[in-house]
């Protein structure tokens, strides 16, 4: 009699499974933003959707920087971007970077998840001036999800990890390193535990916890926004400017609550504008603002001159976002294609109040009708199982995202973790200075502690005091 799987086993190893693509990828040299050097594009298919086989092929986009030796090493570095929504094209700058040292024996691979950059990115058209309400451009994106006819359920992280190996076989590589940053640790680690085989390292940056939900997090921004007015308080220049900094921010955000009528020229253009200020505006620039030490020690000039009526210089930062990454903007529709199936079922009443804050409260409340709207199926959650591959973990101290304390429950489920934590970072240790020696010393020996004391003599910035900028 034969032995028969259990159910779970068996679709376990289905979902293990390798999948070949229908067709053999293709590849070109290619130019591409953020390079100088010729770099190889393949374009890959993949299924559309791993669990149906006549539902068609996908194009995958994969960037391949190779090595500058010519004896490089069998080991390439693949790089997952965060968001979710971020492609591996958008971040191609971190070659002259973090990854400047590691690319001397390595090729270094940078992969457009499904539904991003140039692998059918899933996005919406927003209007070049950003004077709309919320509830217009709500109302904008429900109907842009409408219109598409994308399968919104295939756009998993599990779909994703798979997309990984796909790109693995199709290389010819054996086993790879692995760097996430932000939401690609959470994808980096997906891909560990489906293909344990195909892992040599991870290397994991401003570490995603298993457990977290993305659009909660309240209790985290509201800690790197309190250490911002504690570190203003204790420095003597920046306590004289702003005195009463925590009061003037509260007394901004019952405005914001409330909707502040804003006409002033457009920072951009000169223009005469006139929109509101709201909650969703103001508390998104702010949190938006926290990421990067540099640009938080601008914030209290921000606050201050807000709550004075001078509003010009918040929303001038306000549009930087936007103005710089036009043509690199997260895919809104595969953002939410994530995040609708694997956060917001578990965003419970019970994990909101225990995890309030002001700072994410606005979009944790908008984001639950923009999911109706999506009707993607929920992704069970599933305990993680353990990590056998040597893995770096990277955390900004002033993070408000994805804080150390989000590194340290990952790494509880990991069999050969080092965490190093840098006290003047913010979401995103990688791009440092030093940082790209650190990388190189953990990919060349990751069974030996890495010397990171470099990343803890990185000074922290200087508060800005007024309209000329930071102080010297």
């Amino acid at each position: 009699m034969k032995y028969k799987l259990p159910l779970a086993t068996a679709l376990a190893l289905l979902l293990a499974a390798p999948v070949r693509a229908a067709e053999p990828p293709s590849e070109r040299t290619c130019h591409l933003p953020g390079s100088e050097d010729a770099l190889r594009c393949v374009t890959l298919p993949v299924p559309l959707d791993y669990g149906k086989p006549g539902a068609g092929t996908l194009k995958l986009h994969v960037t391949v920087a190779r090595a500058y030796r010519e004896a490089a090493g069998p080991d390439p570095l693949f790089v997952l971007a965060g968001g979710p929504g971020e492609a591996g094209s958008d971040v191609l700058p971190l070659l002259s970077g973090a990854f400047k040292r590691a690319r001397a024996t390595r090729d270094i691979v940078f992969i457009d998840q499904r539904g991003t950059g140039l692998s059918g990115k899933l996005d919406c058209p927003m209007p070049q001036e950003d004077t709309m309400g919320d509830e217009q451009l709500d109302a904008l994106v429900r109907a842009c999800i409408a219109n598409s006819r994308a399968p919104f359920a295939a756009y998993t992280t599990q779909a994703a990890a798979r997309d990984i190996e796909q790109v693995r076989q199709a290389l010819g590589y054996g086993k790879i390193n692995v760097w996430g940053g932000s939401y690609g640790t959470r994808l980096a680690q997906a891909y560990a535990r489906a293909y344990p085989g195909s892992v040599r390292t991870l290397l994991l940056d401003a570490v995603a916890a298993p457990d977290q939900v993305i659009p909660a997090g309240g209790r985290d921004s509201q800690a790197s926004l309190d250490k911002v007015f504690d570190l203003c308080a204790r420095d003597t220049a920046c306590r004289k400017a702003y005195p009463n900094l925590k009061q003037e921010f509260s007394a901004l955000v019952e405005r914001a609550a409330a909707g502040v009528k804003l006409s002033l020229p457009d920072p951009r253009t000169a223009r005469p504008v006139s929109f509101t200020m709201t909650s969703t505006r103001f508390l998104g620039t702010v949190h938006n603002i926290l990421y990067t030490p540099a640009d938080a020690r601008r914030l209290p000039f921000l606050i201050h001159t807000a709550y004075q009526g001078n509003w010009a210089p918040f929303v001038a930062r306000q549009n930087l976002f936007s103005d710089l990454s036009a043509e690199g903007s997260n895919a809104l529709l595969l953002h939410l294609a994530v995040v609708c199936a694997e956060d917001v079922p578990r965003m419970t009443p019970a994990l909101l109040a225990a995890d309030a804050g002001v700072l994410t409260a606005p979009m944790a409340k908008r984001i639950v009708p923009l999911c109706a709207a999506m009707k993607v199926p929920a992704v069970p959650y599933k305990a993680p199982s353990r990590i056998d591959a040597p893995a770096l973990l990277l955390s900004g101290a002033l993070d408000p995202v994805t804080p150390p304390h989000r590194a340290e429950e990952a790494a509880r489920h990991m069999a050969h973790a080092q965490h190093v934590v840098v006290a003047n970072a913010g979401h995103g240790v990688s791009q440092l200075p030093c940082a790209a020696r650190v990388l190189r010393e953990f990919l060349d020996r990751p069974d030996k502690q890495v010397d990171a004391r470099c990343l803890s003599e990185i000074p922290a910035p200087t508060f800005q005091l007024g309209s000329a900028g930071p102080q010297p």
